[in-house]
């Protein structure tokens, strides 16, 4: 099958953007359209997380694409002279911090299977660049499969100003998720005490003060019989919290087999962080980001 046939092809500085023409697998899909590339390199590039299919991270060899979706390809560190972030942006630096835009799938810290492709090391390793002695801290996380806004520090004093009084200093946090169903109150909130499992799930407790509270509030942006799109904000940071919460309400949030849900219509996890608004550390000045809400959550929710 020719390539013409199955893809379009765009180029910008520092990847490559393809249109997928008809149904087909991911790793096929990047052989064809890389055809003057090894096997093994195609595969070395899928691995390290340089392919994103629409708004996703994706490194599933076999992950099934259809016609319409947009594959982009990071090229190769050394083609872009080692200043490619894989899986994320930059949206503001300065002396004490580094705002980012995490795309799902990232990791934000180290785990015991997976050491380098994360947000904080590859950080750590850009502002390393200007200077060997450079850090990066984390200050809070994201799951693997939340997309959005996320913030680390770049000093052990920025750090501790940030998450001593983080709830102080964060003035707004806003995500976006997309649930299952259609949700019975157009505006709520949910409280619960949360607690983690021995299988390390996390669940609302029956008993009260059983467990650390957790506040959710919720806001109908659009829905239909199927979905609904909530804008939720979150009063406390809990392990998962929006994630229980949206099971305790009975509208688990899309992709979310962990906590209920039964359908992935978007292929990824429904929950991205549009905002985050805080207290610099230092200067004492309000910055506010905000990432846009991925398109494949706009595109599902009528």
């Amino acid at each position: 099958m020719s390539k013409k046939h199955k893809s379009t092809n765009k180029k910008q500085a520092n990847s490559l953007i393809y249109t997928v023409k008809e149904e087909t697998e991911l790793l096929p899909f990047l052989l064809e359209s890389m055809s003057n590339r090894s096997r093994n390199s195609v595969k070395s590039i899928l691995t390290r997380g340089q392919v994103t299919v629409d708004d996703h991270i994706e490194t599933k060899h076999n992950y099934s694409l259809s016609a319409g979706q947009t594959v982009t390809i990071l090229k190769n560190k050394a083609a872009v002279k080692e200043s490619a972030l894989i899986g994320m942006s930059i949206l503001h630096e300065d002396e004490d911090i580094i705002v980012i835009n995490k795309e799902a799938g990232l990791l934000s810290i180290a785990t015991e299977k997976e050491k380098k492709q994360t947000a904080h090391h590859q950080l750590m390793e850009y502002v390393r660049r200007e200077d060997p002695q450079n850090r990066i801290f984390v200050v809070h996380r994201l799951d693997k499969d939340t997309s959005g806004v996320m913030m680390f520090a770049k000093s052990e004093k920025a750090k501790r100003t940030l998450q001593d009084a983080w709830k102080e200093n964060v003035k707004e946090r806003t995500y976006v998720a997309l649930v299952e169903g259609e949700v019975a109150k157009e505006k709520g909130y949910v409280s619960s005490w949360i607690k983690e499992s021995k299988t390390h799930l996390m669940y609302s407790s029956p008993t009260r003060n059983d467990g650390q509270h957790a506040i959710t509030h919720y806001q109908v942006i659009r829905s239909n019989k199927d979905f609904s799109l909530l804008d939720v904000q979150l009063e406390t940071g809990r392990k998962n919290q929006i994630r229980v919460h949206m099971q305790d309400l009975g509208n688990p949030v899309v992709g979310d087999k962990k906590y209920g849900s039964k359908q992935n219509i978007i292929r990824r996890l429904g929950l991205h962080a549009k905002v985050l608004a805080f207290t610099h550390p230092t200067t004492g000045e309000l910055l506010r980001f905000e990432a846009k809400v991925p398109k494949s959550f706009l595109v599902k929710s009528k």
